[in-house]
């Protein structure tokens, strides 16, 4: 299952660094003068020029809690991958090797037989604060996810850490995403979480959930804990006093891991969306951007020195109906019409150019994993669902829809008219969240655009305060499928809206019903992430992946890939090439910049 958040301040408490207060400076714009020394840093020092759109106090908040898989909305720069360089993961992954590497950890193991999963953390390490990062945090951190209502839950039934080095967390049946789900959490300190995490604690011991005892009064007050700074073990640190409404700056963590590979003396991150972003690209202010940027901006980012990188992101924009408030979204076949009215091609192409590619098999994960896990015989069964107008004509009449002339009235007899939403400031899904909105239109339903704040947009989904909307499919969270399962069925529906108070798209997941039979889809994607037995996997891999080609419980669109200018050779040098194995890492999880900078491979001119 999956849990909640809450807020209280404990930061006064434990006591702060240095430096921790949040000096705003309010609409000031970015400064992009880099300073007089190599590699573009203030009085000499080097710097990374990054950007990610982040919000700073008092909306944004440092509670980076549940990372990466549930964290608290509107946490500043929390979903960005510069998160990496703050808070490590134990490990990151090498998607075309498919190996790890470690940062944190020094080893992992799983023993089936045993029924534990063992991770080693390496020696010496410590938190900004001056305290021993130990097993210790590690269990905090756990703890924080389960509070959280992280799917990790779903499979852990113990935790325990038996020396300052050792965690060693207990499961029934041995799950092959449960090693994802714990080397890649940020790890975070017991100083700051560690009373959140004893009353966590606390209802495990129990044998409860967050739904018993004190879990729901525990889940209303996390949300609110907006702690002043963060207690990192990196790299990097928040330069407080520099954040504003247009930029930030990491500093270095000299006691923090890595901080001796590192090569730069500061991270500057710009914030922005597409829009404020594409103008920096263009003047050469930024070395690296992962924004979906407009097809007709690449060819100004080339002519100004920088490389487009193609990474794939195994994800995309879906469409999403508000299958709770409006019961026609409820009828699988109307799913059906309009997944054969929408021309994802169009859509992809529109919104990204070559980095917009239509979603083919419609399984709910990426057409470049789906030989991988489905055999040619399941692969056969899949609807395609290939633009045809006619077909969904046929479909919707068959749900009790008619026509008035050119338009489409739903079975009550009233116009069938609605909004569909969007993040106004991602410039790809605010394509993607038009165009359909045309393409809808110029069949008969009338669909109105409305562009959200990002931040917000989720929020409303989670609430149900939505008609149609814009969000992601797949996950670039792990090349296992269960990963795609879970942000398509579960981050924006019944089991983790609940701790918006919502339902979400309010697709139930018990009983359903499938040409097939009648399946439990939670149960399914559960347990296609258990056993070390791949060819089992694949067996529950594919019900899941029938069940959604045909039910549709959202639309997905186009398959997006990065189109990421990167800068070589005018602060930075050591970008990957094409051709390198690192651009197989999706960019929003195993940040091959990141990595690189890890590694001492990318670094100031």
């Amino acid at each position: 299952m999956i849990t909640s958040w809450t807020r209280r301040d404990l930061l006064k408490a434990v006591g702060l660094t240095a430096g921790a207060g949040t000096a705003l400076v309010a609409c000031s714009p970015a400064d992009t003068s880099g300073g007089g020394g190599g590699g573009g840093g203030e009085g000499g020092a080097s710097a990374f020029h990054g950007a990610w759109p982040f919000k700073p106090a008092p909306e944004g908040h440092f509670n980076f809690a549940g990372l990466p898989y549930a964290g608290v909305p509107t946490v500043i720069m929390g979903d960005g991958f510069y998160r990496d360089l703050l808070v490590p993961p134990l490990a990151m992954w090498l998607w075309e090797e498919k190996s790890w590497e470690y940062l944190l950890a020094e080893s992992h193991s799983l023993d089936e037989a045993a029924g534990t999963f063992t991770v080693t953390l390496k020696e010496g390490l410590t938190w900004s604060d001056g305290s021993p990062l130990t097993s210790g945090d590690v269990l905090t951190t756990l703890y924080m996810q389960f509070v959280q209502r992280a799917t990790s839950w779903n499979f852990i039934t113990g935790v325990e850490a038996p020396d300052e080095q050792t965690v060693v967390i207990s499961f029934e049946n041995p799950p092959a995403v449960l090693e994802r789900y714990i080397l890649k959490s940020n790890i975070l300190s017991t100083a700051q979480y560690g009373e959140w995490a004893d009353r966590a604690k606390a209802i495990v011991d129990a044998g409860g959930t967050m739904d018993d005892g004190d879990g729901p009064a525990l889940s209303t007050e996390f949300q609110t804990f907006k702690p002043e700074n963060l207690i990192v073990s990196g790299p990097y640190d928040f330069d407080y006093d520099s954040i504003s409404n247009t930029q930030l700056t990491l500093v270095r963590n000299e006691s923090g891991y890595g901080a001796d590979t590192v090569t730069f003396d500061q991270v500057v991150v710009y914030n922005g969306e597409t829009t404020e972003i594409t103008p920096l690209v263009q003047s050469t202010d930024i070395d690296y951007a992962s924004h979906g940027f407009a097809p007709a901006s690449e060819a100004p980012f080339e002519q100004a020195g920088y490389t487009i990188l193609r990474p794939p992101v195994y994800s995309g924009p879906a469409l999403y109906l508000n299958q709770d408030s409006l019961p026609e979204f409820a009828d699988v076949r109307v799913r059906q019409a309009l997944a054969h009215v929408i021309d994802r091609a169009t859509n992809g192409q529109i919104s990204l150019g070559q980095s917009g590619k239509a979603v083919e098999n419609m399984v709910g994960f990426s057409d470049n994993q789906v030989d991988e896990w489905l055999t040619d015989d399941v692969k056969g069964k899949l609807n395609t669902y290939p633009l045809d107008l006619e077909k969904a004509k046929s479909l919707l009449e068959e749900a009790g829809w008619t026509t008035d002339g050119s338009s489409w009235k739903k079975p009550d007899g009233s116009a069938a008219s609605y909004e569909i939403q969007f993040p106004q400031t991602y410039a790809d899904w605010s394509a993607s969240g038009k165009n359909v909105a045309e393409q809808l239109t110029a069949f008969g339903i009338q669909v109105t655009a409305r562009g959200l704040d990002d931040k917000q947009a989720p929020i409303d989904i989670d609430k149900g305060d939505f008609q149609m909307a814009i969000q992601a499919w797949g996950s670039s969270a792990h090349p296992h499928p269960h990963f795609s399962f879970v942000t398509d069925l579960f981050t924006h529906n019944i089991p983790i809206a609940k701790n918006q108070g919502g339902k979400g798209y309010g697709f139930p997941l018990q009983n359903v019903k499938t040409s097939a039979g009648t399946v439990d889809l939670e149960q399914i994607v559960a347990v296609a992430g258990q056993g070390l037995d791949v060819e089992e996997q694949k067996k529950n891999v594919s019900v899941a992946a029938l069940a959604f080609n045909e039910l549709l419980p959202i639309i997905p669109i186009f398959e997006r890939y990065g189109n990421n200018p990167a800068l070589e050779g005018e602060r930075v040098t050591g970008f990957p090439k094409e051709g390198d194995p690192l651009l197989a890492n999706a960019p929003y999880a195993d940040n091959f910049v990141i990595l690189g900078m890890y590694r001492g491979d990318i670094t100031p001119v």
